[in-house]
């Protein structure tokens, strides 16, 4: 992978006869401008985000997916703690916090003049409504992450008292994830579609199969970020996104959906190009419940099949990195394991004919996602140069493929980006999960991991890791890179991208 750091080229800029044809393509709104400044000194520029994945709705409690906090975490809603830019927990809600010597109990000091967007003002009650309710209420499976919660204490309205069954290396972090967002005990009847929540931004219109706008709202407790509005414009056509930020009809491509095009933003210098590293590993994700793939030599085979290398140069323009298995080097407990199966045609051959379902034909059922679309005939290519017989097809994003692979398990194998933060757990320590890796061994590493010392948990999350890799309870394809072009004036978007939230927080214009 490329060096992270913010690339900005020079060269000429788009030929006006190019600019003409591609506006004539691309009808997705206008150009936002620079913006002015209001009588009160606020600003009222407006910023448009080219993203590929639309939420199916705002239900950030019962719908999986990156899609929802990408769009609401940070902007819409807060949590007590977040991350930043760089990884570290922050205050958020929480002023400031402190551990009691035997780590089971968290006792926080809450913001005294937080309101919600309906105007309630946000109190320890609504904490502990908000986590309680993650073990009441909550469908998704990071619901899981709260468990080790035993009691939740509104001391004051300004002080809430957590006590856990047990110590916890992760739970904290998880606070700043999705699980961690605040609610208001009066403002969650319509979530799927009129979220409640502290932050700077409220939902202002939703145009389904198009764009999602956040505006800024009056009364906001923290600092008030820069744009008035930020429009998240969805784009299924990658290349039409593309043509969109060449037209001016959006500003930033958040999530750069085209690789190989790249050098033709970074070669002009009218944008700027910002490449740096995720959490997003695309697994070719096995069925290790049911079908031909329950068989360990069969996926160990699978494995052995793939060329890494030359599936990422190819499908992805050699962008991103390899890594082996389910931890970014960005996570502390990051070692490569790429070579534990490396490209090794005959050896997959071989696993596959002691397998003894060398003539069962696997299901291959990818989303329309441009990584997995690319990647998916990438793949069926080289299983089949090793003697699988593999079928390919594609499934509308989110609504068929949530319904068909995530929930009922109908694939053999799938090719899916897990954006999430330190998603092990939560792919492969739930048996039910659609992964259906069932290792009681790994779940005993996973609790060994979070009980333990941070020594102790560094060294129980690299076993798990590493038994999950010889396992082969999935093929980790590569590491997403962050990739995003930008209008060469926009300001504060991250190299590195280790959140679930597309933070509009620190966004500005120079």
């Amino acid at each position: 992978m490329r060096d992270n750091k913010q690339l900005t080229r020079h060269t000429g800029v788009v030929a006006a006869t190019l600019a003409s044809l591609l506006l004539a393509a691309c009808s997705a709104g206008s150009t936002a401008d620079g913006g002015g400044t209001g009588k009160s000194g606020k600003t009222d520029d407006a910023l448009k985000i080219g993203l590929n994945a639309e939420p199916a709705n705002l239900d950030i409690t019962k719908t999986a997916g990156a899609a929802i906090p990408q769009a609401l975490l940070y902007n819409v809603y807060e949590n007590l703690v977040k991350v930043d830019q760089s990884g570290k927990i922050q205050p958020q809600l929480a002023k400031s916090w402190s551990l009691s010597k035997d780590r089971k109990t968290y006792t926080f000091q809450l913001v005294k003049d937080a309101k919600f967007s309906s105007g309630a003002p946000f109190t320890a009650e609504d904490a502990k409504f908000s986590i309680e309710r993650v073990k009441s209420d909550w469908t998704i499976a990071q619901k899981a992450q709260m468990d080790v919660v035993d009691t939740v204490q509104a001391v004051s309205p300004t002080e809430l008292k957590v006590t856990l069954k047990e110590p916890s290396n992760d739970w904290l972090y998880r606070m700043t994830t999705r699980v961690g967002v605040m609610f208001s005990r009066t403002g969650v009847s319509k979530l799927a579609t009129e979220p409640v929540g502290t932050g700077p931004y409220v939902v202002k219109k939703w145009n389904r199969g198009d764009s999602i706008t956040l505006a800024r709202r009056d009364g906001y407790w923290g600092s008030e970020p820069h744009f008035a509005s930020v429009t998240l414009k969805y784009f299924k056509d990658p290349t039409a996104m593309n043509n969109a930020l060449l037209t001016g009809t959006i500003n930033v491509i958040g999530t750069m959906q085209t690789p190989d095009s790249l050098d033709r933003f970074a070669n002009n210098s009218t944008y700027k190009v910002i490449e740096g590293t995720t959490n997003g590993e695309v697994l070719l994700s096995l069925n290790n419940g049911s079908g031909p793939l329950k068989n360990l030599k069969a996926r160990q085979a699978v494995r052995y099949a793939i060329d890494h290398k030359a599936l990422l140069d190819t499908c992805w323009a050699g962008r991103g990195k390899l890594i082996g298995s389910m931890v970014p080097p960005t996570d502390p407990w990051y070692q490569d394991l790429t070579n534990q199966y490396p490209y090794d045609r005959d050896k997959a051959k071989k696993l596959l004919k002691e397998s003894g379902v060398a003539g069962s034909t696997l299901r291959l059922r990818i989303p329309t996602l441009p990584y997995a679309t690319a990647c998916g005939t990438v793949v069926k290519s080289q299983l089949e140069q090793a003697g699988f017989k593999v079928t390919l097809d594609q499934l509308e994003f989110p609504a068929a493929w949530l319904s068909t692979v995530f929930k009922n398990a109908d694939y053999d194998m799938s090719i899916i980006g897990h954006l999430e933060p330190r998603d092990m757990q939560t792919v492969f320590g739930d048996k039910s999960y659609y992964t259906h890796y069932d290792n009681p061994e790994f779940r005993a590493l996973l609790k060994k991991a979070d009980k333990g010392t941070q020594e102790e948990q560094i060294t129980a999350m690299r076993q798990a890791a590493r038994l999950l890799s010889k396992d082969a309870a999935a093929d980790w394809l590569f590491l997403l890179p962050n990739l995003m072009v930008a209008d060469k004036d926009i300001t504060g978007l991250p190299v590195d991208n280790v959140s679930e939230s597309l933070d509009l927080t620190g966004l500005g214009r120079s």
